[in-house]
């Protein structure tokens, strides 16, 4: 009787801990991939910028610079039937150079306009700047995290060269999950008019941010929830949290990265810069800045930072403007 007992106490626990495996897949699934509100984040102590750095973000005069632009709207649908949309700002002065600004989880395009003025107004680029699926005006009903977005960050890129002067030159500026966007980007076939890669406040692979976070926020383990919720991910999203790796894609670039990141992030920690700084395939530059939290750098050390992109560009891409007239 007693083993009947034990194997009953037995069953009931196993089955306790499936129903709890099932049950956290899909709450954290909810929580962080589909698409909608992440109250969770509000207050998070990670996310604290310095009150100058948020009075910017809030009211900085790029906020009256972005509203006053004629941007036009492009729409691609994604190679899953997802449809999307972008920012198109064509430069002053004719141009050879676009920069495509990709921005951060639960962001939109036009906040990257913070960037896009310094591209526009004291670099002279064409300008343009998607909203990734989930975001914004686009379609689509969770996050991709960088992964999908990769594909649609090309498909964007071939898209608008069809409009080109074949001597056209891109770079790709993202931030956070945008610069994950670019990095994974980066392993792949890209379009022949790609120069360079910015990357501000990158993470390495989806499975590691979140397994980081999990033990952070929730103190859990990676395994097995982490795992569970990567079959999730699997068959509602259609990618792999393992999968979506920017440390694997670096390690396959051809093209030159210049990687930027705040030296006290604790929502996205910087050793993860390091690490896919030190095995980067490619030519890669490091910029730290110190004293700035995730996605501060540029706010924190302005001029630095525009200094260190200006610098970098200037050494890998061609210096003559030749004239070039996008979508007039």
């Amino acid at each position: 009787m007693k083993k009947i007992r034990w194997k009953k106490v037995v069953v009931l626990l196993v089955a306790i801990f499936i129903v709890f495996q099932i049950a956290g897949s899909f709450f954290f699934y909810n929580l962080a991939i589909k698409r909608g509100p992440k109250d969770f984040l509000t207050g998070n102590a990670d996310l604290k910028v310095s009150a100058e750095t948020m009075d910017v973000f809030l009211n900085g005069d790029w906020l009256d610079w972005v509203d006053k632009q004629k941007f036009e709207e492009l729409h691609m649908t994604s190679r899953d039937g997802i449809e999307l949309m972008g920012y198109y700002l064509p430069a002053k002065r004719p141009t050879d150079k676009l920069v495509i600004l990709t921005h951060g989880y639960l962001g939109h395009a036009k906040q990257m306009g913070l960037y896009g003025q310094f591209y526009y107004e004291e670099l002279g680029y064409n300008l343009f700047m998607p909203n990734a699926r989930g975001h914004g005006k686009s379609g689509g009903d969770y996050y991709g995290f960088g992964w999908p977005d990769r594909l649609d960050l090309i498909d964007w890129t071939k898209l608008l060269s069809e409009n080109m002067n074949p001597a056209t030159e891109v770079v790709y500026h993202g931030l956070s999950m945008g610069a994950a966007t670019v990095l994974m980007a980066s392993g792949e076939k890209l379009p022949n008019q790609v120069k360079a890669v910015i990357a501000d406040s990158p993470y390495q692979s989806v499975y590691q941010l979140f397994a980081y976070q999990l033990n952070r926020m929730f103190h859990l383990p990676a395994f097995p929830l982490l795992d569970n919720m990567n079959l999730l991910t699997n068959a509602k999203a259609g990618y792999s949290l393992k999968e979506a790796d920017a440390l694997s894609a670096v390690k396959r670039a051809t093209i030159p990265i210049l990687y930027i990141h705040g030296n006290t992030d604790t929502f996205v920690p910087t050793d993860m810069t390091k690490e896919l700084y030190e095995v980067t395939e490619s030519d890669a530059e490091l910029f730290l800045v110190d004293d700035a939290n995730h996605g501060e750098a540029f706010l924190m050390d302005q001029e630095a930072y525009k200094r260190k992109v200006d610098d970098f560009l200037n050494a890998y891409l061609s210096t003559p403007n030749l004239s070039i007239d996008l979508f007039r």
